[in-house]
């Protein structure tokens, strides 16, 4: 494929159908499809109703869809009129004209897999990866694995609609390049998108058994975002669809929001929104945290800061993973320090929990456990304001190890099939 991201609108992800994006005062064949997508209307009559178009009109809108193969027709729906007849033919979108490859990095461990088009993995990968060896090193190995995903599946670089990437920094989405993120040295302004979509190419060129053809020698749209962003846009997605203001807190090698509000993730000015673990707190006063500050909250209380601890107590642990399994095993050390590091976290959150009036607030990542969210919970609601806590829920995470995977997957999708560019799509392939 040919096209590259670029901006979409204010609010380029979300559900589908959310809005009508009119065309010389019509809807377009873009906005068809994100009425179908969403469930709001599934047949010919439905989408006239919707849209206020004729017969022919949408007719013609979805002929275009057709032949580009992103919509098919159903079974039969149930009759609308009680003198009988024909029951309508149902439409749907075709989640099998494509694929996503989608990547979830950590500080020193990586998850990648291959989606479907509704978010199902059909094929995944996970293994060492050290963003500090830097984004050549770390990006090149990205495209070995997703080149033994496609391979292991079956499936051509042909099929690829586009790449999702999490990154655990601030990431600038418009240009695709992370901005400053204090635990991926080397990566700064770094043009990650265009990186790997050159690895993804070599590799699956230099693996294919057959010469791969010019026409899929152009690289596919890679996006970026922040690991937290991708994990609340999923987890908001498949278990929160009603939660208007939602945000997830991962705790891991560092600590990070994501906030999901409307449907739409919450990025500030230019992708610096929910980075938390740099709010100063009394506690860190001594603490210099990987950022060259001292005091941040990361540098007392997340995974990494953790790990320090246990070790300097004499329990070997280097990242966030490390505690984890201490965690899982019940020591009493980790136990009692990931208990602290959760009211330290706690205490931050009732401002944030003050500030935006979530209705759920998910903590993620390696510390997300009983102990932590103990922690969290004793101080949180002993600092906030009753009326900000009196309908909010505090879990832990649905999707697991998968939540940034299945983001990137859904930040893709979404991208690519939001209206306006469902339209330069279809102009692209001449329908």
């Amino acid at each position: 494929m040919t096209e590259e991201p670029g901006r979409t609108g204010a609010t380029p992800t979300g559900a589908p159908g959310r809005g009508i994006t009119r065309t010389s005062g019509q809807a377009s064949a873009g906005d068809l499809l994100a009425l179908v997508r969403s469930g709001r209307a599934t047949t010919r009559g439905a989408l006239q109703q919707a849209t206020g178009l004729s017969r022919a009109t949408v007719g013609q809108r979805l002929d275009r869809l057709f032949r580009a193969g992103w919509l098919r027709e159903g079974a039969g729906g149930p009759v609308d009129s009680p003198l009988g007849g024909r029951p309508s033919i149902t439409l749907e979108f075709d989640d099998e004209h494509a694929v996503v490859l989608a990547a979830d990095l950590d500080t020193r461990h990586a998850r990648a897999a291959l989606l479907t088009l509704t978010g199902e993995i059909i094929v995944e990968h996970s293994g060492a990866l050290v963003v500090e060896d830097g984004p050549e090193a770390a990006l090149g190995e990205l495209g070995r694995w997703f080149a033994g995903l496609l391979e292991k599946a079956g499936r051509g670089i042909d099929e690829v609609c586009g790449i999702g990437l999490a990154v655990p920094g601030p990431v600038d989405r418009d240009a695709g390049r992370v901005v400053q993120p204090p635990i991926m040295p080397g990566w700064d302004g770094y043009d990650i998108r265009g990186r790997l979509a050159r690895a993804v190419t070599e590799r699956v060129g230099a693996a294919a058994p057959v010469q791969v053809p010019a026409s899929v020698q152009v690289p596919v749209p890679v996006l970026v975002d922040n690991d937290a962003n991708l994990m609340a846009y999923a987890e908001q997605r498949a278990a929160y669809p009603d939660a208007s203001a939602f945000v997830l807190v991962k705790v891991s090698t560092g600590i990070g929001a994501g906030v999901v509000v409307d449907g739409h993730i919450f990025r500030g000015t230019d992708g610096g929104a929910g980075d938390i673990g740099h709010i100063r707190v009394p506690e860190g006063a001594q603490a210099l945290c990987r950022c060259g500050s001292y005091g941040c909250l990361a540098a007392v209380a997340s995974g990494g800061a953790v790990a320090r601890r246990l070790t300097a107590a004499g329990v070997p642990a280097e990242s966030g993973s490390d505690v984890r399994k201490l965690l899982a095993g019940g020591h009493p050390e980790a136990v009692a320090l990931a208990r602290e590091a959760g009211r330290l976290v706690g205490d931050v959150l009732a401002t944030v929990v003050t500030l935006l009036n979530p209705g759920v607030l998910m903590i993620a990542g390696d510390l997300a456990g009983t102990p932590f969210l103990t922690g969290v919970r004793e101080l949180l609601y002993q600092r906030a304001l009753p009326r900000s806590t009196a309908r909010l829920e505090v879990v832990t995470s649905r999707l697991g190890e998968r939540a940034g995977l299945i983001g990137a997957g859904a930040l893709v999708v979404e991208h690519l099939y939001a209206p306006r560019r469902v339209e330069e799509r279809l102009s692209a392939l001449g329908v």
